[in-house]
């Protein structure tokens, strides 16, 4: 079952990275993100393309981490809907369902502040 409320609460909380340039996101996930510096990336496990399991996977390989909203917020800008794997401590299928929370939520800021693309 779909959360709405989870995932827009999700997206709520990456509205304070909406200043940071995508190349200090990247600089601070890369240095700070556990999945970097504490396991090796060849070993960790794929995800099964089961919502359960992937989801208590992208929770275990992320719990801890202290920069879990950078990463997902970086893999939202960087992927969008095309997002792969784990970041920021959720599974695909729940990054992109946030991606379309956060992407309207972008779209009416700027739109608001009288900005366009």
């Amino acid at each position: 079952m779909v959360n709405h409320d989870h995932y827009a609460e999700t997206a709520r909380k990456l509205d304070r990275f909406d200043a940071v340039p995508d190349d200090v996101l990247c600089h601070v996930v890369t240095r700070d993100g556990l999945c970097f510096w504490v396991f090796d990336r060849d070993a960790m496990p794929e995800l099964t393309g089961d919502g359960d399991s992937d989801r208590e996977l992208a929770a275990a390989l992320c719990a801890g981490c202290p920069v879990t909203n950078a990463c997902l917020e970086l893999e939202l800008r960087t992927s969008g809907e095309e997002t792969v794997g784990v970041w920021g401590g959720l599974a695909e299928d729940d990054r992109r369902e946030v991606y379309r929370v956060w992407k309207r939520r972008h779209i009416n800021r700027r739109t608001q502040a009288g900005e366009w693309w």
